[in-house]
C-alpha cells in the first residue's frame, strides 16, 4: 500500500490556505514535515496542533526570496530529520492588475516570490536531493497560466515559468535521482486576494473563491497523491479545479 510514512517534506507558504492544509494533511499520513512562512508565531502554533495529534512538526521562519533562507530550511529538514525527501514549493502572491496600470513593483514582487523563490528552493534542495540519490520538487502552480484572463498576464507569466522550470528539471533528471510534480489549482477558499492593492479586483476575486471554491485540503491531497507513489513513478502536473469553474 502506497504509505507517506517517514518522509521528511519541507513546505513553504505553510502559515494558511494549501500550504497549512498539506502540512496537516501530510502529518497525519505519517510525513514529518517542517513548516516554512515568514509568520513564525502563525507557523509555531500550527506545528504545535500537528504534535498534539501525534504528529512531527517542525518550523523554520523563511522569506523566499532570499536564497539563504531556502539553504536554512533545506539544513533545517537535516538538522531536525537526517534528510529532505520532498520540498513543497508552495509559496505565492497575486498582486494583480491590469497591464495598462503600470504596477511595475507588482510585478517585480510577483517575479521575485512566485518565480525567483520557487528557483531559491531548487538550489537549496537539488544538490541534496543529488547527495541523497533521491528527492522530490513539488510546485503549486495555477490554472491562470492555462488561461490567460485579463489582470493577471504577469501573475500566469510567473506561473508558467515555473511550469517550465518543472519541465526542464525532469528533462535533466531521468536518471531517477529526483521527481518533479507541478500542481495547479483553480480557485480554492484562501487568503491569495489579499495580497490584490486593486479593490475591485480583490472584492471580485472572493466573491468568486466564496461561490465555487474547493477547499485547501483538495489540493493537499493532490500532494499527498504525487508524493506517496513509487519512485519509480513520476505525476509531473495535476490540475486541480472546482467542477463548476470554466
Amino acid at each position: 500500500m502506497l504509505s507517506l510514512h517517514d518522509k521528511i517534506v519541507a513546505i513553504t507558504g505553510a502559515s494558511g490556505g494549501i500550504g497549512e492544509a498539506t502540512a496537516r494533511l501530510l502529518a497525519q499520513r505519517g510525513a514529518a514535515v517542517v513548516l516554512a512562512a515568514r509568520r513564525g508565531e502563525r507557523i509555531d502554533a500550527i506545528a504545535q496542533d500537528i504534535r498534539k495529534e501525534g504528529g512531527r512538526a517542525a518550523t523554520c521562519v523563511v522569506d523566499v526570496t532570499k536564497a539563504e533562507d531556502l539553504r536554512r530550511l533545506v539544513s533545517t529538514a537535516i538538522d531536525q530529520y537526517g534528510r529532505i525527501d520532498v520540498l513543497v514549493n508552495n509559496a505565492g502572491i497575486a498582486p494583480i492588475s491590469p497591464l495598462a496600470d503600470l504596477d511595475t513593483e507588482g510585478w517585480s514582487a510577483m517575479i521575485d516570490v512566485n518565480l525567483r523563490g520557487m528557483l531559491n528552493g531548487v538550489a537549496a534542495a537539488l544538490p541534496v536531493f543529488r547527495e541523497q540519490g533521491s528527492g522530490h520538487l513539488v510546485s503549486i502552480v495555477s490554472v491562470a497560466g492555462l488561461s490567460v484572463s485579463p489582470s493577471m498576464a504577469v501573475y500566469a507569466a510567473t506561473k508558467n515559468a515555473v511550469r517550465t522550470i518543472h519541465e526542464g528539471l525532469r528533462t535533466e533528471s531521468t536518471d531517477g535521482v529526483m521527481r518533479t510534480t507541478a500542481i495547479s489549482p483553480g480557485y480554492v477558499r484562501t487568503d491569495l486576494a489579499g495580497s490584490m492593492a486593486d479593490p475591485h479586483i480583490r472584492e471580485l476575486t472572493r466573491k468568486n473563491m466564496d461561490a465555487m471554491g474547493i477547499p485547501p485540503a483538495a489540493v493537499a491531497r493532490a500532494v499527498a497523491f504525487a508524493i506517496e507513489q513509487p519512485g519509480d513513478v513520476e505525476v509531473g502536473e495535476i490540475n486541480v479545479r472546482p467542477t463548476v469553474q470554466a
